[in-house]
């Protein structure tokens, strides 16, 4: 009986993995405006959502190939092309879960950690602005870091559309007080401790994510539903989660000995 059981589990999983693409994001519409073509994700990174929580270091896999986020910012630098994206971005969900503003400054990139806050220089002006990673791209050839049109203007790569720049990681930001005031410091940001889940099924349809989670109540703790917007089709799907570990080390354990009870192709998700 156990035996029937965990094959239905099984194949439910996996046909809703094949539709669903695991957490399928793809970017493949042109700017309107003066910002330049963004491909993006084929599957948006699961993601930081609050300051302090960590990111997710698992390679992702985008028009084929394969970009492995690293797992600090410490020391990071790097020249290269900047471009910008907009209004066909604007009110979405980035990678880390936020809702996009276009007037807001904030920036994406393939594989520093999100959350993380960098100085863009471009390099024709010297102008510079500092903003926060919370999207995945661009997945141009050449191309660095996107960013919002808020941020593209204020070192004036809105106009032309793109332009060499000097990328530096600071860090995650922090607000220190000091005699003089509050004042923003940084701190690199690290993947490995926090809060981890596992991913096991992703749906359209919330109630059959509901019936998949209420059988796997009866088995594992912290058995839960969360919701996500895939870019790539404009539709919601509903993630079957379970478990909780407070590093990536134990959740890798623990994902493994899913993989060994028949789940097909979990993997792990940052809250």
């Amino acid at each position: 009986m156990k035996k029937k059981i965990v094959s239905k589990l099984v194949l439910i999983v996996t046909i809703s993995m094949f539709f669903s693409g695991f957490t399928g994001c793809a970017f493949m519409k042109k700017e309107k405006k003066k910002g330049k073509p963004r491909p993006a994700a084929a599957f948006t990174e699961p993601a930081r959502r609050t300051p302090g929580t960590p990111g997710y270091p698992k390679p992702y896999i985008v028009n084929g190939k394969s970009y492995q986020p690293i797992p600090d910012a410490k020391g990071f630098k790097q020249k290269g092309i900047a471009s910008w994206y907009g209004e066909e971005f604007h009110g979405k969900k980035t990678s880390n879960g936020e809702i996009f503003d276009m007037n807001k400054i904030s920036a994406a990139h393939k594989t520093l950690p999100l959350g993380t806050y960098v100085r863009i220089i471009n390099l024709e002006n010297n102008k510079s602005v500092d903003a926060v990673i919370n999207d995945r791209g661009p997945f141009v050839p050449g191309r660095i870091v996107d960013l919002s049109k808020a941020a593209a203007k204020k070192i004036e790569i809105f106009g032309p559309g793109t332009a060499p720049v000097r990328l530096i990681a600071l860090g995650e930001a922090h607000r220190s007080k000091t005699e003089f005031g509050n004042i923003r410091t940084y701190k690199p940001v690290n993947f490995y401790n926090g809060n981890f889940t596992i991913q096991v099924g992703a749906f359209k349809n919330k109630e059959n994510a509901h019936r998949l989670m209420m059988k796997l109540n009866e088995k594992y703790k912290n058995s839960h539903i969360m919701a996500y917007y895939s870019r790539s089709s404009g539709e919601r799907f509903y993630r079957v989660l379970i478990g909780k570990s407070t590093s990536l080390q134990k959740a890798e354990i623990f994902k493994k000995l899913l993989l060994k009870k028949g789940f097909s192709k979990p993997f792990i998700v940052a809250e």
